[in-house]
């Protein structure tokens, strides 16, 4: 995972991402990469996935 946080405190997950940060151009390079899961992940001891995605457009 790149800049994400998860967190689970009784029956709420918490997903934690610093807006700050910057991974470089997405694959199509319309998009720069904030926080990425990586594709589908497990929450720990819970039968629930996470996918997640954050980005911001690129100037043009």
């Amino acid at each position: 995972m790149k800049n994400v946080d998860m967190k689970v405190e009784g029956n709420i997950l918490t997903i934690r991402v610093d807006l700050t940060k910057e991974f470089g151009a997405s694959s199509s390079g319309k998009t720069t990469i904030v926080a990425s899961t990586e594709g589908n992940v497990s929450v720990q001891d819970h039968d629930v996935k996470v996918g997640l995605n954050v980005y911001r457009p690129r100037p043009r």
